[in-house]
């Protein structure tokens, strides 16, 4: 009777372990398809990308890929939380880092500068052909507004920024203006770099103090120093387009 209570524990605890096991197994092959769908997205646009694409890059079968993913847009909706999830963290930690709000910013120009390196202006296109993930990031940007413009008023209390801008009014210019940017056919006639750097140089401009001008002066002058050398390191580095 011991003996058969004793197999009994032993089988159990196996069958525990053999259940942990596969879900640190499917948590694992979750995050794997997770960025595997980011680079493809990013590189290619979505509407390009099949499931059988991702799947075939993992080295997957179709059906292990929706037994993890019950369709595409899922899998998009999974890609941009998880996106949004790595941006919080990143500005977090530069948060606890950062001596000033400018400072913060033009770290974030920078990342921004790197991502768009990175993406397929038909990334941005094809987003709005899934309305409810659309809806969500556009609902998640809108939020994200009430606390950009603390951050901004944070900077009027460093002396980074003037005391008599409505940032209200400037955070909402900014962001469309970066629609614009995507939604129209601007960068066909100006290099995409020169068409942001446009716009944040000279938003930031426009509201810095003249203590937050110099910061901004001293940056960008380090800034295109060391774009040039990459240039000249990297000859034939493109954006995509």
């Amino acid at each position: 009777m011991e003996s058969l209570a004793i197999r009994s524990l032993i089988i159990k605890k196996r069958m525990m372990s053999d259940n942990a096991k596969e879900t640190s197994n499917r948590a694992e092959l979750r995050d794997r398809i997770i960025v595997k769908a980011t680079e493809a997205f990013t590189a290619h646009g979505i509407k390009s990308i099949t499931m059988d694409d991702i799947a075939t890059s993992l080295g997957i079968s179709k059906r292990t890929l929706y037994e993890v993913f019950e369709d595409k847009e899922t899998l998009l909706r999974e890609v941009l939380l998880k996106n949004q999830v790595d941006k919080n963290e990143f500005l977090e930690n530069l948060l606890a880092e950062s001596t000033n709000v400018l400072e913060v910013i033009l770290v974030c120009f920078q990342k921004s500068i790197e991502m768009f390196h990175k993406t397929n202006k038909r990334f941005f296109e094809d987003l709005k052909k899934y309305p409810s993930i659309y809806n969500m990031m556009k609902s998640s940007r809108e939020k994200e507004s009430e606390s950009t413009i603390a951050f901004f008023k944070s900077g009027v209390e460093q002396g980074i920024f003037r005391d008599d801008v409505n940032f209200a009014i400037i955070n909402l210019l900014v962001r469309e203006q970066f629609d614009l940017l995507l939604n129209t056919n601007i960068c066909s006639e100006y290099p995409f770099l020169e068409v942001y750097e446009s716009i944040m140089f000279t938003f930031i401009r426009g509201i810095a103090t003249e203590k937050g001008a110099k910061v901004l002066e001293t940056f960008i002058q380090e800034y295109r120093k060391n774009r040039i050398e990459r240039a000249e390191n990297n000859p034939f580095g493109l954006i995509n387009n």
